[in-house]
């Protein structure tokens, strides 16, 4: 999915010839969704498309080259750079990533050019930096193509104007060839939760998947044998003047953002870190909607945890073989070199591609697709505010720091109430109380920038991700427990034997991780709050 900041078309004199301008920034909001081959003639008739097309649309070929240096330095830097052929004409255009919390907009230059070489001289280097600056384009040579005959069309619905591009087609690199099947719904004017509406009922004609990167991403991936790295959560810049209202759509946002970049990572399954990524979006979203929905009982609160509940357990079990594997047995290879667990990480690995082969499945779904669809609708239209009295519709309208003091002292106060008697809680009360103290520390993140100026404020986050981390080991040792149940069904002495050895390992690690529980517990309990000042 991107959204693009898209650039001024050339202007063209009476005789058809390409007057040169400088390149300028527009906004540009850009829905892409991924199609089966041979999917996209059917859904060219969808009646939502054949009710508010403005004519039949037009099929154009388009020839596109993508450049960069030869030590890859746009790519380092998140741009793109590439020249496309649309008849006898020739646009460069050159992209940025997307802004934090804004995943489908990317900032975009355009300008004419003679032919299908770029012309660095043509851009705006004082707007777009560095390495553009330093560049000649002698320094560029081409990466990859893409080759796509798209049929587009002109939408009009009653509150929005909507381009419609069907994109079929080919990324070449070397030989090497990667099919485009594609939907693109490209906003020309008004409410940008016209895209998500218009996707969902795609969605119900065929299983369309949301489109998490640009045909220049996939290029290069192709291109660089690159795996997409995971992406931690980005800081949200919340200042004290935001409303109620603002905040949540900027929580949301990021969250969603967050989603979407690790998305592709998690399917293709190259990297842990991308599953990992997903549950902390997931869980950061279900609380926005627990620390809101009890001064906005908003419906689409309880709509979004819930399907942000459902795949977090579809998630699950990826997660808790990428921790055993890469966590448990690790630690004991160094720490226990001697002992032999070749057959237990051949069984380990097993359950892991099994479990991946699962979620791969399940985030091909529609169910996913419509999951994150509705996320864009729910920002882009502010969906909370539906369903609600005028009472909840005056809080969104308070400056955040009233809410935000109310909602820290709440779960600062369930949660030392959770950890009463703390030595004595068994494994099931250690979880419900990680579950607080999590909502109390993103809680506690996403409200920091109002309390920039309180000294406690960091040290409270710093105590509070300590004993979370604490806990999370602890969870981590009695998860697995569960995992070593599942392998012990094989029967094989050597495999029991290096069970036995992990097991022996996780029963002194709980002991070490007990006494530091205890001691992040007192620290945290004695910790000042920074809120209400």
């Amino acid at each position: 999915m991107e959204t693009s900041l898209n650039v001024r078309q050339p202007v063209v004199s009476d005789s058809g010839a390409a007057i040169a301008v400088r390149p300028a920034e527009q906004a540009e909001i850009e829905l892409k969704l991924l199609a089966p081959h041979g999917a996209l003639e059917k859904l060219r008739e969808m009646p939502v498309i054949m009710q508010h097309a403005r004519n039949r649309g037009a099929f154009r070929w388009l020839e596109t080259v993508y450049y960069d240096t030869p030590e890859h330095l746009l790519f380092q830097r998140g741009m793109s750079l590439r020249v496309r052929r649309s008849g006898k004409h020739f646009i460069q255009t050159l992209k940025l990533l997307p802004n934090i919390g804004q995943p489908l907009t990317r900032r975009q230059w355009e300008a004419p050019v003679d032919d299908l070489t770029p012309d660095l001289a043509r851009l705006p280097a004082d707007e777009v930096g560095d390495p553009v600056t330093t560049l000649t384009n002698d320094a560029l040579v081409p990466v990859f193509a893409t080759r796509v005959r798209r049929h587009a069309r002109q939408l009009e619905l009653s509150d929005a104007s909507v381009e419609i591009a069907f994109d079929e087609g080919t990324i070449e690199v070397d030989g090497r060839k990667e099919v485009l099947s594609e939907i693109e719904l490209e906003l020309k004017s008004g409410n940008a939760g016209v895209l998500f509406d218009l996707g969902t009922q795609l969605l119900d004609a065929a299983p369309l998947q949301v489109g998490t990167r640009s045909k220049a991403e996939r290029g290069y991936a192709l291109a660089f044998d690159v795996v997409q790295p995971a992406a931690k959560a980005e800081l949200v810049s919340i200042t004290a003047e935001h409303m109620v209202d603002d905040v949540i759509a900027l929580l949301i946002g990021t969250c969603w953002h967050h989603l979407l970049k690790n998305h592709v990572v998690a399917q293709e399954g190259a990297d842990p870190e991308g599953v990992h990524q997903m549950r902390v979006a997931l869980r950061r979203l279900r609380t926005i909607c627990a620390l809101f929905r009890r001064d906005i009982p908003s419906p689409a609160f309880q709509a979004v945890n819930e399907e942000a509940r459902w795949l977090m357990q579809q998630l699950g079990p990826a997660r808790d073989w990428d921790v055993f594997a890469e966590t448990t047995i690790t630690r004991l290879v160094a720490a226990a070199p001697e002992v032999d667990l070749g057959g237990l990480r051949e069984a380990v690995e097993r359950q892991r591609k099994s479990s991946y082969a699962a979620l791969q499945a399940v985030l091909a779904e529609p169910r996913c697709s419509r999951f994150l669809l509705s996320l864009g609708q729910l920002v882009e239209r502010r969906g909370w505010r539906n369903e609600i009295g005028n009472e909840a519709l005056a809080v969104l309208s308070l400056p955040m720091p009233t809410l935000a003091d109310k909602i820290l002292a709440r779960l600062h106060r369930k949660a030392l109430r959770r950890g009463a008697h703390f030595r004595k809680l068994n494994v099931y009360a250690q979880h419900d109380l990680r579950i607080d103290l999590k909502k109390l520390r993103y809680a506690a993140e996403f409200f920091l920038p109002l309390y920039a100026t309180h000294a406690p404020a960091k040290r409270y986050v710093k105590r509070l991700a300590g004993l979370q981390t604490s806990l999370g080991r602890a969870c981590d040792i009695a998860s697995g427990r569960i995992l070593l149940d599942a392998i012990r069904q094989e029967d094989r002495p050597a495999l029991h034997l290096a069970i036995g050895a992990v097991a022996g390992w996780q029963a002194r690690d709980q002991i070490a991780v007990a006494k530091t529980l205890r001691k992040r517990w007192r620290r945290f309990k004695t910790a000042p709050a920074f809120w209400g000042r």
